[in-house]
């Protein structure tokens, strides 16, 4: 007997349709949802079932999971009319996995407390090659509780889980990281560019840099990528311009004045001005080179 409590997945996009994937072959029964029924399909094949509603989902789960695009998009599928809270019993758990806002995340807990159930804020950062070696970072805003009651499901997913505090501190904590990621995309980017335009072989240069003090992960990664001009997305350009005006009405609220955040902002839109909005954040190198009337070349 399969004493595992009932999972729904609202959400198989780039990131979701892995996560949902691990726990569905760590022998959780899942039940699913999406807007487009045949980016599930690889799940239902796995033995997932569908639901056509996320309230639907809902109805046939202890603990609804989410992981969409946008704020409204969450709002939607966790408090609309069809949403996961109407149709989810006292004692279930809602968690939204997406990178959305604190103010949304501390409506959605109290909406679920009204109900007598329980919400969690759990955004993840990892990518989508993190999400599918199940080695994600997750930031856990609310209820310390509930949190506990989730953490199984989480391990499953990724290997860094932080409770950050009440509701909406999960979304906080990603949104700080967001910051950070910006000015790395930055330094990735603007040093391969300087190499390339010194003249310098970048393929040896980025293997040089990549272990020492100046590199990160990003550059081990994206920047490899951006050797083969391959801006796949991890994550989308228009997600991440979601993001960073996430942060950006949070510093407004604190009073805090970021101007690296500030300019990400405005040059990712411009990247999405020209196109770029469903590449990879690592795109920014290409439109950085067209600022200087350079083009970013392969370097094999």
């Amino acid at each position: 007997m399969n004493n595992k409590p009932r999972l729904g997945w609202i959400g198989t996009g780039v990131m979701g349709h892995s996560m949902a994937g691990h726990l569905l072959a760590a022998g959780y029964p899942l039940t699913v949802y999406s807007r487009t029924k045949a980016k599930a399909e690889g799940l239902l094949a796995c033995g997932a079932r569908w639901a056509e509603t996320p309230r639907e989902v809902a109805r046939q789960a202890d603990i609804v999971f989410s992981i969409v695009g946008y704020p409204r998009d969450v709002e939607e599928v966790m408090l609309g009319d069809q949403g996961a809270l109407a149709g989810l019993e006292k004692g279930g758990i809602l968690c939204d996995m997406t990178t959305s806002s604190p103010v949304l995340a501390r409506r959605i807990a109290e909406a679920a407390a009204a109900r007598g159930c329980g919400a969690l804020d759990a955004p993840v950062t990892g990518g989508d090659i993190g999400a599918r070696e199940a080695r994600l970072s997750i930031f856990v805003g609310g209820d310390r509780e509930v949190f506990e009651k989730v953490r199984p499901c989480f391990d499953v997913m990724g290997k860094n889980i932080l409770h950050c505090g009440a509701a909406g501190s999960g979304q906080q904590a990603k949104l700080a990281n967001q910051v950070a990621i910006a000015g790395v995309m930055f330094s990735v980017c603007e040093s391969m560019l300087f190499a390339q335009e010194a003249g310098l072989d970048v393929k040896q240069w980025l293997e040089l840099v990549v272990p020492g003090a100046a590199g990160s992960t990003a550059m081990g990664t994206l920047g490899r990528r951006l050797l083969g001009c391959d801006y796949a997305p991890g994550f989308f350009v228009e997600h991440f311009i979601k993001d960073l005006g996430l942060c950006l009405e949070e510093c407004k609220r604190m009073g805090l004045v970021l101007p690296g955040v500030a300019l990400a902002e405005q040059i990712y839109r411009m990247a999405q001005a020209q196109g770029h909005g469903k590449d990879g954040t690592q795109v920014l190198l290409q439109v950085l080179a067209t600022l200087s009337g350079k083009q970013w070349r392969a370097h094999a």
